[in-house]
C-alpha cells in the first residue's frame, strides 16, 4: 500500500526511488523465524517487480537488507550470543544505525540512478557469496 501510494507522485514526476528495508535473514533463514525470513525475502520480490514496471519512468526500486545493528534489542542478548554473531561477521561488529542510513541515502542519490531491483547488504560480511 505505501509503495502504490508513493508511486503515484513518481509516476507523475517521472522519477523517483524507493527502498525497502529487508534484513540478512531474507536471504539466510533463521531457524524459529520462517515467518520473519519469509516477509523479508518478498521484500526482495516486490522490489524487483517494481523495478521492472517502474524503470521505464526512471523509479528505482532497491532493497537495504542490514545484519545485526547495534540498538536496544541487540544490546539485551546474552554476551555468548553475542560473542556468537559476532563470530560470524567477518568484520567483528555490529552495523551502527547511521551506516545502515548512510545506505539508504546512496540508493536515493542521483549517484545511484542506475541501480535498480538490488540488494544491498549492510552486514559485515555475513552474507558474502549470496
Amino acid at each position: 500500500r505505501v509503495t502504490t501510494r508513493a508511486a503515484q507522485g513518481m509516476l507523475r514526476a517521472r522519477k523517483g526511488r524507493i527502498v525497502l528495508m529487508s534484513s540478512v535473514v531474507a536471504l539466510l533463514g533463521s531457524a524459529g523465524q520462517a515467518n520473519y525470513a519469509a516477509s523479508k525475502a518478498g521484500l526482495v520480490g516486490l522490489a524487483r517487480s517494481l523495478a521492472r514496471e517502474l524503470g521505464s519512468r526512471s523509479i528505482t526500486a532497491n532493497v537495504v537488507a542490514p545484519g545485526f545493528v547495534d540498538t536496544d534489542m541487540t544490546r539485551a542478548l546474552g554476551e555468548e550470543r553475542r560473542a556468537q554473531i559476532l563470530g560470524q561477521v567477518p568484520l567483528g561488529r555490529y552495523a551502527s544505525a547511521a551506516e545502515v542510513a548512510a545506505a539508504v541515502r546512496f540508493l536515493c542519490s542521483d549517484e545511484a540512478a542506475y541501480i535498480t531491483g538490488a540488494v544491498l547488504p549492510v552486514d559485515g560480511g555475513l552474507r558474502m557469496g549470496h
